[in-house]
């Protein structure tokens, strides 16, 4: 009996470890494609607040809940050093509208 007890602390001993790095290997780029017919509603202006060290602004957009679209505000994103920002956008191809989500460009 003792010898399985050995078996079953040196498997979860090896399981642990795989799970803790599948999780934090899990890429963050990945994102859900959103694609529509019905061309987004133009954009609304917004003042854009002063510059806040650390931060930039990322613009408020359309985004589509499945019946019509919501206006999302523009907000502040956390900076990541040696990158820009580039906003989310709606782009068209052929009848199909897409949303390419705001990503940090290196």
């Amino acid at each position: 009996m003792r010898p399985v007890r050995v078996l079953a602390k040196l498997r979860y001993a090896l399981l642990i470890p795989l799970a803790l790095a599948a999780v934090v290997s899990t890429p963050t780029f990945a994102q859900t494609e959103v694609i529509i017919r019905d061309a987004p509603p133009p954009m609304r202006v917004e003042a854009v607040p002063l510059d806040r060290p650390g931060y930039a602004w990322d613009r408020g957009h359309w985004r589509y809940d499945g019946r019509g679209y919501a206006w999302v505000p523009g907000h502040w994103q956390p900076v990541m050093r040696n990158a820009r920002w580039e906003p989310g956008h709606w782009t068209s191809r052929g009848p199909n509208w897409y949303w390419i989500e705001g990503h940090w460009i290196r």
